[in-house]
């Protein structure tokens, strides 16, 4: 659900929503005055149920204040409906919740079958969900792709060169698989806290003056020349061997 919906303003500022985080079973009390009746102590249960695990009092205690704010009160009658909407949803989302995670569960044992799934599982960054958006956006024949660059310019990693006189410039592609790309990004992203040349890389090109996308682009785009050689190769990862050529940089 998003914050912010046409719900009854003590509820909908109390929420605190985050990407990735199920709303907790209690989100949909029966009308604003049991909101206000909730304790701390039920805000955190209900956070920690809902995935929560930073910050929990200083969150917890935010909510209780927001939910006992005087605020102006519709008929029971609205806010009985509002309540009802709210619960409603909340079931919706706890049902998606539930087939999700049968379907990651399907895809995990479905992906690890696949001859390529050990090499795409020893890069960094790359787990069974990723690593199988990854295989299923490039494909798994080996002849489609003449070498590492067509697979980048496939994945829109590489940058694009355009000249006109003396003038030149360099411009990321927008001509791409947005699948496969946002795939590569989050990839890149993940890579950071298991791959020390991949950190060095991401730091190198900050350190140049580029912006965080930017040397995200650069380090997915050599993930993906990473990637080429090992399946070419039928060679698992091998982080030494991958930034050889960076070794002063990623020691």
């Amino acid at each position: 659900m998003r914050c912010g919906s046409s719900i009854p303003p003590r509820w909908s500022r109390s929420r605190t929503c985050t990407a990735g985080t199920p709303w907790p079973s209690w989100a949909g009390p029966r009308d604003p005055v049991t909101a206000a009746r909730l304790t701390v102590s039920q805000v955190k249960a209900a956070l920690r149920a809902g995935g929560r695990r930073r910050n929990l009092d200083l969150t917890a205690e935010k909510i209780q204040a927001v939910l006992r704010t005087e605020q102006l009160h519709a008929p029971a009658a609205v806010a009985a409906a509002y309540a009802a909407v709210v619960r409603a949803q909340v079931g919706v989302i706890t049902a998606l919740n539930t087939q999700l995670a049968a379907l990651e569960a399907q895809l995990e044992q479905s992906f690890e079958q696949h001859p390529d799934a050990d090499i795409i599982l020893s890069l960094p960054g790359l787990g069974d969900i990723l690593g199988a958006r990854v295989l299923g956006e490039f494909g798994d024949d080996p002849e489609r792709f003449a070498d590492a660059q067509s697979r980048r310019n496939y994945a829109g990693t590489s940058p694009l060169t355009v000249a006109s006189g003396k003038k030149r410039a360099v411009l990321a592609r927008h001509a791409r698989n947005q699948r496969l790309y946002d795939a590569i990004n989050q990839w890149a992203f993940c890579s950071l806290q298991a791959s020390p040349g991949a950190r060095a890389l991401y730091d190198t090109r900050r350190a140049a003056g580029h912006t965080h996308h930017q040397a995200l682009r650069s380090l997915g785009n050599r993930w993906v020349g990473i990637l080429h050689g090992c399946l070419k190769h039928r060679t698992p990862y091998n982080e030494h061997t991958a930034w050889a050529h960076r070794q002063p940089a990623a020691a």
